[in-house]
């Protein structure tokens, strides 16, 4: 496995991704903390475009686990069956929102483990809801950080959870809180998997990756 970049490398590349995105956000639309955990959870193997073309209208009418538990599986189901895995999806949903209620008052919790015994919910998603909702330096590591972060040596890792621990062990410590929006829409915009879009690129000349697009192909 390749060494991840120098502390050098690795402050100027985020000192860049700060000078053109002070405050990052995520793309996927919520109100709240349940309404994002929901949105999250939706969004496995599916687009936050398509998610959010969904959950517009679902959120005006169930924006609270006991919302949700009263508009109905059926209810739900006619919402999002747009998205994919739309029926598995709807389940979990209802699964989750009866435990909020349950066990927690209808609040979401703040802490990983009670995020990830949420069904549906798994590490990925708990890291996303405590980074957007409670501000924690939390990585969410999906297949386009999980990229960029192999492709430029800023995290490099085997799997998703060596490429997670990279990031907290090698990206300077101002820039951890957002390092996740960063990566991830440097990853869905510019470096992007069949042909990176390398002459648009504002981190080329310290990027490490030797396959790069050239600029006549941009």
């Amino acid at each position: 496995m390749p060494r991840p970049l120098d502390y050098p490398t690795q402050k100027a590349i985020f000192a860049r991704f700060h000078a053109a995105e002070p405050e990052p956000k995520g793309e996927l639309e919520h109100v709240n903390a349940y309404t994002l955990v929901v949105a999250v959870a939706l969004s496995a193997q599916a687009t936050d475009a398509g998610v959010n073309r969904a959950t517009r209208a679902l959120f005006q009418v169930a924006d609270t686990p006991q919302k949700m538990l009263d508009l109905g599986l059926a209810g739900l189901t006619e919402h999002i069956r747009t998205i994919g895995l739309y029926r598995n999806k709807a389940k979990n949903v209802m699964s989750l929102s009866r435990i909020l209620v349950e066990a927690h008052g209808g609040e979401v919790p703040s802490s990983r483990a009670a995020l990830q015994a949420l069904p549906g919910v798994g590490r990925k998603t708990a890291n996303v809801v405590l980074n957007m909702w409670w501000g924690h330096p939390a990585q969410a590591v999906d297949t386009h950080i999980f990229r960029v972060g192999n492709r430029t040596r800023i995290a490099p890792g085997k799997d998703v959870e060596a490429v997670e621990r990279a990031i907290e062990d090698n990206v300077p410590a101002e820039y951890q809180r957002h390092a996740h929006h960063w990566l991830i829409l440097h990853g869905r915009y510019i470096c992007v998997a069949r042909k990176p879009k390398c002459p648009a690129c504002p981190i080329r000349d310290l990027c490490p990756y030797e396959s790069k697009t050239p600029e006549a192909s941009a």
